[in-house]
């Protein structure tokens, strides 16, 4: 599947994933700044943004998606960096296609089995009326009983588009039926031996000091660093995430 890219800047070419229920629209500030010293594409994983949707979305897949973007878009191989759901598509793809990936960067993900807490989100998502008279705010009212977080929200809410009658952009039904493999991570019998930095919020739990060696076993060049952040480490500190990020991609 060839997947919507957002290209911007030139030089060194580096790939950005985004996380679930995200779009490349989410690397914005990121992209703008990376972009002064390399060429940075955003991509939309399947069922997200403005990509296809299909409903298989198993990490192999995902992978094969942006291999294919990355051939389509001139890029033999990448820096590659990835953010929650978007970075165990980056370790899937570099440990199935090394050749593609000169770097990896991953942001606050672990390759193992998370909890089902997004399956909520998921359900909140999908019983949402989509009516003709349907506005964001009372869009946002209605989301609150489940998603207390504002911020969370709205950041789901850009996914819906108020028209007449309102959709959903991405593939939610599509997400919310494949989240018991969104929330694992596959097996798959081998290592990537390149730089590899994983970058974990000060404030997230999403990667643990118990998850270490099971990262290490599939990284071994890996190195670990903390921002003061919680999970959405780029949006809620940039610049400290930028002054990390940019020397494990190879910019720095």
């Amino acid at each position: 599947m060839r997947l919507n890219a957002v290209d911007a800047g030139t030089g060194r070419p580096v790939v950005l994933l985004h996380g679930l229920f995200g779009a490349a629209q989410n690397w914005g500030t990121v992209q703008s700044a990376l972009a002064s010293l390399a060429r940075v594409v955003a991509l939309d994983l399947r069922n997200h943004g403005a990509a296809p949707h299909d409903p298989v979305m198993d990490y192999a897949a995902m992978a094969a998606d942006v291999a294919e973007t990355m051939t389509a878009l001139g890029i033999p191989s990448a820096a590659v960096l990835g953010h929650s759901m978007g970075g165990k598509v980056a370790m899937a793809l570099a440990l199935a296609a090394p050749e593609r990936v000169e770097r990896l960067v991953v942001v606050d993900i672990a390759p193992r089995r998370y909890g089902p807490s997004n399956r909520t989100i998921a359900a909140a998502l999908q019983a949402l009326p989509l009516e003709h008279s349907l506005t964001r705010k009372a869009a946002d009212s209605a989301l609150a009983a489940t998603i207390a977080e504002p911020g969370m929200r709205a950041f789901l809410l850009q996914n819906l588009r108020f028209e007449n009658p309102p959709y959903w952009r991405n593939g939610l039904d599509e997400i919310a039926a494949a989240m018991p493999v969104i929330e694992d991570f596959p097996e798959l019998g081998a290592t990537y031996a390149g730089p590899v930095g994983v970058i974990r919020g000060s404030r997230s739990d999403y990667v643990r000091d118990e998850d270490w060696p099971a990262i290490r076993a599939l990284f071994p060049a890996a190195t670990l660093t903390a921002v003061a952040a919680g999970h959405w480490v780029h949006a809620e500190n940039p610049a400290g995430f930028l002054e990390v990020a940019e020397p494990l991609l190879g910019l720095g």
